[in-house]
């Protein structure tokens, strides 16, 4: 049953202030023909985000912007510096949307690959954004759930209890990204856990299913961001990332 749209507005794509920003490292080149096939499919004029090369990240870089232990719950792993890359590179694409005053910013990353859904989808989640509102677009629909605000059979959108990881597609209000570059001037975890502390940046994202975009990495050369680890290492991470995560979960049953 489809919910009483109270958040509807016009479609922002009727004003021409809606932008594509594609993130894409330059030196991944196998991806770049993935950047223009998004390019020629996405209904909205697009713009390449320059990923920061973490690479090329100097100690200083990381100083001036990585802090362990920031906030509640601590976060146990340092950060590598590939991940304070992707982090400073959705923070260049939320600055260029408030740079080009656009009402929202549909972001998205270079190893995705649009469904035959994303039509419908990114229709209904730009009628049901709102100043303030970042809607995501998750690859997978059995990561989250939540109470439900929209629902037409084909789609849904929901408010979810425990906001869901990756950042590979989300559309992003200006009030959004504003707000996103204020609480991230410096930061302690990656992008997508601290886009789930909504008890930090005051913001709710809501998530659209299915979220019509797909995950196509291992056919572009594998992720830009994720390093293989040593075994050590492995288990390390396989023990406490059920506590952190369980700490996300109670901190996320609070009230924003």
């Amino acid at each position: 049953m489809e919910k009483d749209p109270v958040l509807t507005r016009a479609s922002l794509t009727a004003s021409g202030k809606v932008k594509a920003f594609i993130i894409h490292l330059a030196r991944a080149t196998r991806r770049k023909p993935q950047v223009d096939a998004l390019i020629n499919e996405l209904p909205i004029a697009s713009e390449i985000i320059q990923a920061l090369d973490g690479a090329e990240l100097s100690e200083d870089d990381v100083a001036l912007v990585y802090r362990r232990y920031l906030h509640e719950p601590r976060y146990p792993f340092r950060l590598r510096k590939s991940e304070i890359a992707c982090f400073l590179s959705h923070r260049k694409a939320w600055q260029s949307i408030v740079d080009q005053k656009l009402l929202a910013g549909f972001i998205l990353e270079d190893d995705i690959a649009l469904t035959s859904d994303f039509p419908e989808v990114f229709r209904i989640a730009q009628d049901y954004l709102i100043p303030g509102g970042f809607i995501r677009f998750p690859i997978r629909e059995d990561r989250e759930s939540g109470p439900e605000i929209f629902n037409n059979g084909n789609a849904r959108i929901i408010v979810p209890c425990t906001i869901g990881l990756r950042m590979m597609a989300q559309l992003v209000s200006y009030e959004a990204a504003e707000r996103l570059l204020a609480v991230t001037r410096t930061f302690d975890r990656p992008v997508d856990t601290t886009v789930q502390m909504k008890w930090v940046t005051k913001l709710q994202p809501y998530s659209i299913f299915p979220g019509g975009v797909k995950e196509i990495s291992s056919t572009l050369g594998g992720s830009t961001v994720q390093q293989r680890k040593n075994l050590l290492e492995k288990l390390k991470r396989e023990v406490i990332r059920p506590i952190y995560r369980a700490r996300v979960r109670r901190f996320s049953s609070k009230q924003i």
